[in-house]
Parts: structure tokens; sequence; C-alpha cells
């Protein structure tokens, strides 16, 4: 398997599928331009890491629940989010540009990207044992595959960030608002599902 172009396609793929950080990135940037996405876009770079840690110590060791705790966690903050999205939205909030605000874009999206099962089910599943298998036999392999994955995981959001805060100034207050609701909409039903997906594994319902 030529694990450049195996990196290349995951990376990819994850990268453009819809799913909790890839609709904020979306609001985000609609909310306060593309500096804003883009700190919420590179926040697998900083939740990334530890997953991968984890599923390469203890590969097959992590009980059932965990993931399903993890997913409980998840579904309720992305929830959160959107309600307060659509909150705001509603309210016509002034866009804040701070320095804090800034922070707090990075926090939100490491925090969603760690509590989405997506992450861990990826490379429990699929990322750790290639790399494991690959360093057994090229190293450079391994690192290639890690680097590639990322970067264009992250990548192709930062793209999205860049469309969509030059996107906004064509945009009048009302769509603005409409737009800023249904990713706030969207955001509430993949925490619903997350939610649903993870008290079911735990037998809670």
């Amino acid at each position: 398997m030529n694990t450049v172009l195996f990196a290349a396609s995951l990376g990819l793929f994850s990268g453009i599928s819809p799913g909790p950080l890839m609709t904020l990135v979306m609001t985000s940037s609609l909310e306060r331009g593309f500096r804003a996405g883009a700190l919420t876009a590179i926040a697998p770079l900083l939740t990334d890491l530890p997953v991968i840690l984890i599923s390469l110590l203890v590969l097959g060791q992590v009980p059932e629940w965990f993931l399903s705790a993890v997913t409980v966690a998840g579904g309720l903050f992305v929830s959160y989010i959107g309600v307060k999205t659509v909150r705001d939205a509603g309210r016509g909030r002034e866009i804040e540009l701070s320095q804090e605000a800034s922070r707090r874009d990075l926090a939100r999206g490491a925090v969603v990207n760690l509590l989405s099962p997506h992450p861990w089910l990826f490379w429990f599943t699929v990322g750790s044992p290639f790399m494991i298998q690959r360093w057994s036999v090229a190293r450079w392999e391994a690192i290639a595959f890690l680097v590639i994955f990322i970067a264009l995981l992250v990548g192709c959001k930062i793209i999205l960030a860049w469309g969509v805060s030059h996107g906004r100034r064509f945009l009048g207050t009302v769509w603005h608002r409409w737009i800023l609701t249904g990713c706030g909409l969207l955001l509430i039903g993949f925490g619903l599902v997350l939610l649903w997906q993870g008290v079911s594994a735990l037998g809670l319902i």
C-alpha cells in the first residue's frame, strides 16, 4: 500500500467531512472572520497528539465505556455551543475580536475535537495500527503518514475558514444571522446524535 497516497486520501476525506468541528469552523469564521476560523481549524494539532499517544500505548486496552462516556460529554458540549450560537445570532451580538476571543476559539475547537468520538475511533482502529505496522518496516513511512494526514486534515479546514470569512462580506445582516442560526441548529443536531450514540452504547436507553 502506498503510504503517501493512503495518508493523503484519509486526510482529505477527514478534512472535508461534515461534522461538529467543520461546522464550528464555519460558525467561528462567520462570527469573527478568518483568524477565528483558522484557530478553530488547527485544534487537531493540539488534541490529536494525546489521542495518538494513548492509542499507541494502550491500543485495545481501553474499556468500551470510555469512548461512550467521551461521546456523551461531546454531545452535551456540542449541543451547548449550538444553543449559544442560535441565541447569539438572534440577538445580533457585536463581533468580538479580542485576544481573549481568539483563545476561546482555539479552546472551543480543541474541546469539541477531543470530546468527539471520531478522532478516537480513527486513531484506535486505523491510524495507530497502520503507523505501528509501517514503523516496523520503514520508520519514515509512519512519520510521513502522520504529517501528511494532519496537514490535510487541518489544511482543508483552514481553506474553508478562508472561504467562509471572505464570503461573509457579501451577506446582508439578515442573511448573516440566518446562516449563523442554521449553523447553530446543525451543531445542536450533531450534539444530539452524539449524545444518543453515547447513551445507547452505555446501555442507559
